[in-house]
Parts: C-alpha cells; sequence; structure tokens
C-alpha cells in the first residue's frame, strides 16, 4: 500500500507545473564603472577563452585570464592593460606578431583616439607595469571610435583592423599597418581608409556574404542618412593592398534603429540569416534569398517582456532541443518589468519568452554566448552599466 502511495504521488508530482528554473549571476569583475562590452580570445595559451573590457566612466581596460573551472563562478584574474578615456570597446588583436595577444582599444567623447595596448609575455600578463599604451596617429582626434574587428586582408602578415565609429565625420575605415614584421610597432606607419560613411556603428561582423573566399564585414549603423543593417564588400587581396573601395550592400532596417546584431542559419535553409536588436520593440529577422546575399527577405519578432529599447540578439539553442533560440538584452531605463535579459524559445505556437536577469540590472551590453561552466549548454555572458553590476556571466539553468 505504501509502495503504491508513492508511486501515486511521484506521477502526480510528474504533472505538476514547475517553477521556470533561475539562471544564476556570477561576477567575473565588478570593481570600476561602466562595463562596456566584452570580446574573447586565448591570450595565454591554455585553450580557455580569456577576456578583455573597456570601462567606460572608470576609464580602464582590463584583461580577464579564464581560471579553472570550480573558480569560474569567482572574481577572475585580472590586470588593468591601460587607462584611457571614455573606452567603448576592446579587443584582442596581435598588431606585432610577436606571439602576444595585444588589445586595441576605441574611445569617443573628448578623447577620439585608437590606442594599442602591448601586450607582455606571458608570465607577466597580470602585472600592470608590463603593459605598454600608445595612441595611433592617424586615428587620433577625427572620430568618436566605437567598435573594432581584427581581420587578414591584404594577405601579407599581421591583422588589419576594420574600425568604426559615430557621430559627426564618422565611417567604418580600415586600419592598415606596415608589411614587415619589424616594423609593426611603428604607429606613425598606420594609415587610415574610409570605406563607409556612418551615423552611428554598434556591430561589425565578419562573413563570406558572396561567397569567393575572403571576408566581408556586416555592418549595423544606428543614426543618419544611411542607418540600417548593410554590409561591406571585400575586393580581394590585391585591390586591399591598392586601397580600392568596398562596395555597399544593404540588407534592412532602414526605418529603424539598429543595435547589435548576429548572424548564421537561423532557420535551417542553408542560407544565412541576420538578428538584429533594435530600439523598435522588435528584433529584425533578415533572411538571404539569393547566393549572391544582394536579396533579403526580413521580418520582425517582438522584443521580449515588450521591452522597447533592445540592445543586443545572439542565436545559440538554450534548450539543447535542437532549434535555435535567442538570447537577448535590453536598456530598460528606468521600468525594471521589461527585463534587462531573456531569451525566446522559438514553439509550435510562436515566440515564447524566458526571463534570465530577474530585476537587477538596467543598461546591457553585448552579448557572448558561450559555455563557461563546461556542462553542455549555453551561458550568457555579458555587461551591464548603470546598477554597476560589471562583468559577469548567468549560468543556463539547463542542465
Amino acid at each position: 500500500m505504501l509502495k503504491l502511495l508513492v508511486m501515486c504521488a511521484l506521477s502526480v508530482c510528474l504533472f505538476l507545473p514547475r517553477a521556470e528554473a533561475q539562471w544564476r549571476r556570477h561576477t567575473i569583475d565588478a570593481s570600476s564603472r561602466g562595463a562596456d562590452g566584452v570580446r574573447l580570445a586565448d591570450v595565454n595559451g591554455d585553450s580557455r577563452q580569456d577576456l578583455v573590457c573597456g570601462w567606460e566612466e572608470g576609464g580602464v581596460i582590463r584583461v580577464y585570464l579564464q581560471p579553472a573551472r570550480a573558480e569560474r563562478q569567482q572574481p577572475w584574474p585580472a590586470v588593468t592593460a591601460g587607462q584611457v578615456p571614455s573606452p567603448e570597446d576592446a579587443v584582442f588583436a596581435d598588431l606585432d606578431l610577436d606571439g602576444n595577444i595585444d588589445v586595441l582599444s576605441s574611445t569617443e567623447g573628448r578623447s577620439r583616439m585608437l590606442f594599442v595596448h602591448w601586450a607582455p609575455l606571458r608570465d607577466k600578463l597580470l602585472d600592470p607595469d608590463a603593459w605598454k599604451t600608445e595612441a595611433i596617429p592617424a586615428a587620433t582626434g577625427n572620430q568618436m571610435w566605437m567598435f573594432a574587428l581584427p581581420l587578414e586582408l591584404d594577405g601579407r602578415p599581421g591583422p588589419e583592423m576594420i574600425v568604426a565609429s559615430k557621430g559627426t565625420g564618422a565611417t567604418v575605415s580600415l586600419l592598415m599597418g606596415p608589411s614587415e614584421k619589424s616594423r609593426r610597432r611603428e604607429l606613425t606607419a598606420y594609415r587610415l581608409q574610409s570605406l563607409y560613411q556612418a551615423g552611428w556603428v554598434m556591430s561589425l561582423h565578419p562573413l563570406d556574404f558572396d561567397r569567393d573566399g575572403d571576408l566581408d564585414v556586416l555592418v549595423s549603423d544606428r543614426k543618419g542618412a544611411h542607418r540600417g543593417v548593410l554590409w561591406l564588400e571585400n575586393p580581394g587581396t590585391e585591390a586591399v593592398r591598392q586601397g580600392k573601395p568596398w562596395r555597399e550592400q544593404r540588407v534592412a532596417g532602414e526605418d529603424k534603429e539598429v543595435m547589435f546584431l548576429d548572424a548564421g542559419d537561423f532557420d535551417g535553409d542553408d542560407q544565412l540569416d541576420i538578428v538584429t536588436a533594435t530600439r523598435n520593440g522588435v528584433i529584425l529577422h533578415s533572411r538571404q534569398t539569393d547566393a549572391a546575399g544582394q536579396q533579403w527577405a526580413t521580418t520582425t519578432i517582438p522584443n521580449p517582456f515588450a521591452a522597447p529599447n533592445g540592445k543586443a540578439v545572439a542565436i545559440a539553442d538554450v534548450n539543447l532541443d535542437g532549434k535555435p533560440d535567442l538570447m537577448h538584452t535590453a536598456n530598460n531605463g528606468g521600468n525594471r518589468m521589461h527585463r534587462g535579459a531573456a531569451w525566446l524559445e522559438r514553439t509550435a505556437e510562436g515566440w515564447k519568452t524566458h526571463d534570465i536577469s530577474g530585476e537587477r540590472g538596467v543598461k546591457f551590453d553585448l552579448i557572448q554566448a558561450i559555455d563557461i561552466d563546461e556542462d553542455g549548454d549555453l551561458d550568457l555572458m555579458t555587461c551591464e552599466e548603470r546598477d554597476n553590476l560589471g562583468l559577469f556571466w548567468y549560468e543556463n539553468p539547463t542542465r
């Protein structure tokens, strides 16, 4: 009889509705103010993704070494690689080809500079005095720099940098250094080539849109006469060396304020999809309809929790059901009911909204979907600027 009662109780429990599992927030760093975007690379050769983050109000560029798995729920080992005013972005790139991964930071406000933070040897990475910061003269004082993307474009040693800005005179530009390895630290020899006249660039994303074997650049431009989602067509290795123009190809969003975006095969049709967060209450879903990347069909997906001001979106199979979902962050001002971080599940009935952040956090940023705790599901890494939550990751509760 007792066995029967236990079996009945278990049966009832199986069919009772269960509260949604919580995403726990783990702080990587909250030591400064205004964490503004996080980028990833393995800088110490241990096969773990390390981080770099610019702190806008704090005026520091911080590098984080990913610790062993058991220690990732605690603050990570970190170093201030440089102090610069109003940083908007920081990204890893080995600019001098010495095997040590440097950092390029972009600053806005009155600074308007691109800085290189030269990295020391790996055993000195956590020594702030071993890092050296220098400005690039060609990019000093002329534009409010917002984002940078390292790419190999001209077939010669050393990465080039696609750099972008906002405001008067804003561009997407190509930053090229000397081809000789021995001169890669001669920052006076670096040159800028304007590729596109912009308003306020949010995203730069590398993709081979036209399938010609080289990387083009996907752009989201949120302001101005040319705002929207577009891509710039790489003219080829020799043409890049000669400074030839990159052709502009429009995708969507000319009537929207577009923010951070992501790209991939979102709907399983073997064609490229672009998803773009907007400050217009919706996510744009743009489907490529031709092989050349010149034809697109765009629909909209409502922002989770009716958030009016989306900030970033990322494609990720959050619940491991084999179907792509969407992670989303927002800038919600004082209205915490909209939720700053959430995810959207595609179901037969439409899109289902799930909370991630709860009411903590107001102004979230760029998303990195990465399995931090190595449990087989994708966690969400981001920053938050107004509640000063800093740099952190949310632990996916699926597993």
